[in-house]
């Protein structure tokens, strides 16, 4: 566990997927079969987060060029509406505890999101989970910012942003690589592997 004190921080930077929203793939899966009169097993196996998926997440290819090669690698004919439903089907509401967590954390130091994502995502999640979000200062996306996580030069970016040294930033996240890329570019950085993680951290901080 990284050590956590009292003063120790300046600033807390949270990833959004599975860390202070719910999200659970399958139901874009189970979408996609339903449209394409399909068993979910059989897309499930086919679907890979490919360069595709990446050239999207930092904004390099449109939601049609990704839907397209959606249509190729799962083999299925369905509209880009019917992926759209299913692509933004992923939401699963807030995760335990952080509609308390986040608003008790804003009131001593200042949260930033940093969240690999793309552009459907982020219409959605805005409007849908706007309160939640509303206690960040800033919300930086890939799609945004050209950059995602675990690259060095996304971690430099945001700290650089932040304008405090990275040291002095906790940076919260669910994915070990994410985390370990964090540290690499000197933040302090929690893998949030349970929901009692985060409340755990802000405890050790004195939050």
């Amino acid at each position: 566990m990284t050590s956590l004190s009292p003063g120790s921080a300046d600033a807390l930077l949270f990833d959004l997927g599975r860390v202070v929203l719910d999200i659970d793939f399958s139901k874009a899966i189970a979408c996609w079969a339903g449209h394409a009169g399909c068993k979910p097993e059989a897309i499930a196996a086919r679907y890979m987060r490919d360069e595709a998926y990446r050239l999207h997440e930092v904004g390099k290819i449109s939601d049609e060029a990704y839907f397209e090669s959606l249509r190729a690698s799962l083999g299925i004919g369905i509209s880009d509406a019917q992926f759209l439903e299913g692509w933004n089907a992923i939401f699963a509401g807030e995760m335990p505890d952080i509609a308390e967590l986040l608003p008790r954390a804003a009131k001593q130091m200042p949260l930033y999101a940093f969240s690999n994502t793309n552009q459907p995502h982020v219409d959605h999640f805005s409007k849908e989970y706007a309160d939640l979000l509303g206690h960040f200062r800033e919300v930086y996306l890939s799609s945004s910012i050209g950059l995602r996580k675990p690259d060095a030069e996304a971690f430099d970016h945001v700290v650089a942003a932040i304008g405090v040294p990275a040291q002095r930033i906790v940076f919260f996240d669910d994915l070990a690589e994410n985390v370990e890329g964090a540290r690499a570019c000197g933040l302090t950085a929690v893998h949030v592997t349970s929901p009692r993680d985060v409340g755990d951290a802000l405890k050790a901080l004195g939050i």
